[in-house]
């Protein structure tokens, strides 16, 4: 399987997933905790992949998801953004009901 399938089959077999640097209980950069965060605040059940641990996936995703920076937040199937995006989402209660709507 080409890393781009891998890619493609890991976004579309989670409801939510967040491409990061380390993992929700260990992030390795701020945006990465912080992303994190906002998604737990929300009651999301998600799953992850280290970027850093996977190197053809950190390198190959930018060009998938046309999104040059990470973390990168996929629900449902669609890339919502990175941190900035994520966070101000939350803030304003956006999250909250895109990660209600996918759970259901």
């Amino acid at each position: 399987m080409s890393i781009e399938n891998k890619i493609k089959d890991q976004i579309k077999d989670n409801k939510i997933l967040i491409y990061m640097k380390g993992s929700p209980y260990e992030p390795k950069c701020g945006f990465s905790a912080k992303t994190v965060q906002a998604l737990i605040d929300c009651g999301a059940e998600f799953s992850y992949v280290d970027i850093l641990e996977n190197q053809d996936i950190r390198q190959t995703l930018p060009s998938i998801s046309d999104w040059p920076t990470f973390p990168q937040v996929f629900v449902s199937g669609e890339l919502i953004g990175g941190c900035d995006i994520v966070t101000e989402m939350h803030e304003a209660g956006d999250l909250q009901s895109i990660i209600k709507e996918a759970a259901s």
